[in-house]
């Protein structure tokens, strides 16, 4: 299949590069930046994302691209266009400003291919400290905003093309047709990747790997766990065995609910109640990587005990997507995010690894999920931490803090599916403080939790801002909160965007 390698400097928005190539119905690959496949013949064109280094840097990622330019197209994407223009002759130095916000495309070379169809002065959007202050010969301008010069250049001969600004976020208004321009356009893909032949295409791979061994499988209720689910069974039915544990933080009902879900959806399951385990570890723990640590450490070991009795399994299944191995690469030499579904378990318990879903982004996830006919209302739910109600309960863990927490987060959740609220926001839940409020109810004054509330829009969770829900909806499900969750006293909604906060408050 046609592929797209998407070279990674380290940028926030690499993963993004690769949905918008994605949703071009072209498969693509994002790989560090030193590891491009030699004489890979899938491959169709080349795309060089940012980076937080500056590439005149002693500590600069500088790899040889000898055997990129001039064989494919190449798209350099601000790094990886001052990279180009920096390696071929070009001078790239530090803005007397940082160019970072909307900018204008004042001037557009109308020859340019990878311009074709935009409109002058079509709005984009500038990161970047550095900036090109010369181009190599043989180069020519293609863009240019009425501060950078240089926004975008292209040479012809070798195939190579760079812009400084980002073509991949939504401020760049133009930015999927530039993409399109590369992708389509000049690399020619023959648009390929769709759901159909993923799923075809997996189905087969799986049946020829797999064979009449048995899999395990570990369920979390999630949207990635219950595709890669009815994907594998779809290729080898009663070999699957899925295992559900219930660490006593999953929302109110959730453990019964799933397991119902699971058995209409034709899946072997078994569910296990390892609660009181996980709340005794817990006990007493307030740091919020100890609580993590010890809910992955207890799952593993529920997981362990119950996969064991499956006798002759030789393989462990996991709903590990593309931006967890993504976000595992150590590009820059830190650690940005660690997954639980990146290692672990294998190592522990002998069994191959086998990952159904470890080239799709979630978007995909949920678009092969409803063409194998999973029911929406798991397709669409939010996103849920691993660690579940444990990191939404500042502090230590008790039973009845999880009660108190898992009615709030019920109302509030329900709340915004009568509102019709749920589509239209990308996470929400509530969480439990620390600390107690006074309150005056009944005439009685009260001392009791405080709950807050957080709902936020985004296209990929990388950047959320909080969902301005409607002032009747907060006014009912503050009453509704206060008047129905023993305990409770106090309701705040979470107006903090991400960055600089987080999603979660733990």
């Amino acid at each position: 299949m046609q592929k797209i390698i998407i070279l990674d400097f380290g940028s926030q928005t690499t993963q993004l590069i690769g949905r918008r190539v994605r949703e071009l119905d072209t498969f693509c690959e994002i790989l560090p930046y030193n590891s491009f496949p030699a004489d890979d013949p899938d491959v169709i064109g080349v795309i060089l994302s940012g980076s937080p280094l500056s590439v005149y840097a002693d500590d600069a990622f500088r790899p040889d691209l000898s055997g990129i330019v001039g064989k494919y197209p190449v798209l350099g994407i601000c790094y990886g266009a001052q990279l180009l223009s920096y390696t071929y002759g070009g001078k790239v130095e530090q803005a007397g400003t940082r160019e970072y916000g909307h900018a204008s495309l004042g001037y557009i070379d109308p020859g340019c291919q990878l311009f074709k169809g935009f409109d002058k002065g079509s709005q984009v959007w500038m990161s970047h400290g550095d900036s090109i202050t010369a181009i190599p010969a043989g180069y020519h301008v293609t863009a240019s905003t009425d501060s950078v010069q240089y926004a975008a250049f292209e040479c012809a001969e070798k195939r190579v093309w760079g812009v400084q600004f980002h073509p991949e976020v939504v401020h760049s208004l133009q930015g999927k047709l530039l993409l399109e321009n590369f992708v389509i356009g000049i690399c020619g893909s023959r648009r390929e990747w769709t759901s159909d032949s993923f799923i075809e295409k997996t189905v087969g791979e799986l049946k020829a790997e797999l064979g009449n061994d048995k899999v395990v499988l570990g369920l979390s209720g999630g949207v990635d766990s219950s595709v890669a689910a009815v994907l594998l069974n779809k290729a080898i039915g009663k070999n699957l065995t899925c295992i559900f544990v219930n660490h006593g933080l999953l929302r109110k009902n959730e453990f019964t609910d799933v397991l119902n879900d699971y058995v209409c959806l034709g899946l072997n399951v078994k569910g296990v109640d390892a609660s009181e385990m996980f709340f005794a570890d817990l006990k007493g723990v307030t740091e919020p990587e100890q609580k993590r640590k010890i809910i992955g450490r207890d799952f593993i070991e529920v997981f362990d005990a119950e996969a064991s009795k499956i006798t002759d399994a030789k393989w462990l299944a996991q709903g590990t997507i593309y931006p967890d191995r993504i976000e595992s690469l150590n590009i820059t030499g830190k650690t940005i995010k660690s997954h639980h579904n990146v290692g672990g378990l294998p190592a522990k318990m002998g069994l191959k690894l086998c990952e159904p879903l470890k080239w799709l982004f979630k978007d995909e996830v949920r678009a092969i999920g409803r063409r194998l006919g999973i029911p929406e209302h798991l397709i669409g739910r939010h996103p849920f931490p691993g660690p579940g109600l444990a990191v939404r309960i500042i502090g230590d863990i008790t039973p009845q803090k999880v009660a108190v927490l898992q009615e709030a987060d019920a109302i509030f959740i329900n709340g915004l599916r009568e509102w019709k609220l749920y589509d239209k926001i990308w996470q929400a839940g509530a969480i439990l403080l620390a600390d107690h409020t006074v309150g005056v109810m009944g005439d009685e004054r009260t001392f009791d939790n405080a709950v807050a509330l957080r709902a936020v829009t985004s296209v990929d969770a990388m950047t959320a801002d909080w969902a301005e829900l409607p002032y009747e909806f907060m006014h009912w499900v503050s009453n509704e909160i206060i008047n129905k969750v023993k305990g409770v006293n106090r309701v705040c909604y979470d107006i903090s965007s991400k960055p600089p906060a987080t999603i979660e408050w733990e």
